[in-house]
């Protein structure tokens, strides 16, 4: 059962400010990674779609007479912690059962290593995949923070994810039911 759908996080105001501001192509990018990535392993779709999102949440700028400066912002990096937060809060408001925003607030806070002194982190299969969906979109200098995409397509593709999500989950479901009646 979904309690929200990925619409619902992106039309909300929190997401449209914080998904926007760290990049929404990104976002979505790194979410058509993460439902696959979830396919292939057997992890929940919806949690690792979510999770995949909302990873960047937490991202703000650094600079430094007045440009864009990459090292700065990576020697002073929690955005991983803030979006974790965020992440966690948004999912609340917006009706999540608690046990599933935990685990996506906590995907969110593993998806790197970049805030932790010796960079090592036992990862669970859903915090792997976000990881690992983050991998596949990077470009080099956070360059992929800054891809476009217009809130027309955006929707589009957004719908198609909730739209496959259903189809995986209601698929789950079936398997499940014909498997407790053999």
């Amino acid at each position: 059962m979904r309690y929200v759908t990925l619409m619902q996080l992106f039309e909300h105001p929190i997401t449209q400010k914080y998904v926007k501001r760290a990049g929404l192509a990104h976002a979505i990018s790194t979410s058509y990674h993460a439902f696959r990535l979830a396919k292939q392993k057997q992890v929940n779709p919806d949690l690792a779609v979510k999770a995949a999102f909302l990873h960047d949440m937490g991202h703000y700028t650094w600079y430094r007479n007045g440009q864009w400066d990459f090292d700065l912002y990576k020697e002073n990096d929690i955005h991983a912690i803030k979006g974790a937060e965020r992440a966690h809060k948004l999912l609340i408001r917006l009706g999540e059962d608690r046990k599933n925003a935990k685990q996506i607030a906590l995907a969110v806070l593993l998806h790197t290593d970049s805030y932790l002194p010796a960079g090592d982190l036992d990862r669970n299969a859903l915090q792997e995949i976000v990881a690992q969906a983050d991998e596949l979109d990077e470009e080099p200098s956070g360059k992929h923070h800054y891809r476009k995409i217009s809130d027309t397509k955006a929707r589009k593709k957004i719908a198609q994810l909730d739209e496959w999500i259903d189809a995986e989950l209601a698929k789950a479901v079936n398997e499940e039911h014909e498997k407790s009646e053999v």
